[in-house]
């Protein structure tokens, strides 16, 4: 069995985003039941129902962990369910939350040795006292069993770049397959659930991978490449900040996936300018009509 908590379905900046006076957020900040607010983007998994793994440590992650009765600590006066974190990437939105967790509890923390060297080279994430937290890299396509949680986790490589704190040279924003940036197979020997939420273009060996998947969380930054800044929201498209965007053809994630085979299709990592957070809007529509659900806080899905 996979159990699976949807911590955060939102991109960085969260859903109202703290500065933004545009329509959308203040519907969420209204209340309005068609414009859910949204955390940001993590999921708590679990095979057993006791141990978790929280996967990317997202900057709301103490509100999430309060929020999720499954996460709240059950035995003696200090204690956690969460066995540990894996990381897909180095961004601001992926590890901010370990210093949330910095309060003398032991927990495995795992990620690719590039995003395990951007952590080794910030002094702040020292706060996680070694001798209890300790740090394991993760090999593309090996299998890493989670126990006692009863599944197991195997990182693949996704096009993406490295996080805008890290950019620097003359093509700063490139796009890669190295292994900096990647996805998570989620399985108990049977199910297979996919974690990408961030890819910036859809690839062959992308696409086997995830054709036949049974369960895919999958990359919903922007409806359209250029809508940051059609709405005055942002200099940047889609494509330079590392994401795909849902809507665009032929290279969007509605178009490149119609010819793949996949149980379920859920959007996660969702902007805040993205109409699909909206249940009125046509957008919304669209991606229902398509077979995608948009994640929300709290969603939780059982395989």
């Amino acid at each position: 069995m996979l159990d699976i908590i949807v911590l955060g379905a939102a991109a960085g900046g969260g859903f109202p985003q703290w500065n933004s006076n545009a329509a959308a957020c203040n519907r969420a900040r209204a209340q309005d039941p068609k414009a859910p607010a949204r955390t940001q983007a993590s999921l708590a998994v679990s095979g057993d129902g006791v141990h978790w793994y929280i996967l990317n440590a997202s900057p709301d992650l103490r509100t999430q962990i309060n929020q999720t009765p499954a996460l709240h600590p059950k035995t003696g006066l200090r204690s956690t369910p969460i066995s540990g974190v894996v990381l897909t990437s180095g961004e601001i939105d992926t590890i901010t939350g370990l210093l949330t967790l910095r309060e003398k509890q032991a927990f495995a923390l795992y990620a690719a040795q590039p995003v395990l060297a951007q952590l080794d080279a910030n002094p702040i994430f020292e706060a996680l006292d070694r001798s209890l937290v300790s740090r394991y890299s993760m090999a593309l396509g090996q299998p890493l069993a989670l126990t006692p949680a009863g599944f197991s986790i195997t990182p693949f490589a996704v096009p993406g770049k490295v996080p805008l704190y890290a950019e620097q040279g003359a093509n700063p924003a490139e796009i890669k397959m190295d292994g900096e940036f990647i996805g998570l197979d989620i399985s108990d020997g049977q199910r297979h659930a996919l974690f990408i939420p961030g890819c910036a273009m859809m690839t062959d060996p992308l696409a086997q991978k995830i054709n036949g998947a049974d369960l895919v969380f999958f990359d919903g930054t922007l409806w359209t490449d250029d809508e940051m800044v059609r709405a005055g929201l942002g200099a940047k498209t889609g494509k330079r900040m590392g994401h795909m965007s849902v809507a665009d053809t032929p290279d969007g994630t509605l178009a490149t996936f119609a010819p793949l085979h996949v149980g379920r299709k859920i959007f996660i990592h969702i902007n805040n300018s993205n109409p699909i957070l909206i249940s009125d809007s046509p957008e919304r529509q669209a991606v229902e009509q398509a077979g995608w659900e948009v994640a929300f806080d709290g969603m939780r899905v059982t395989l």
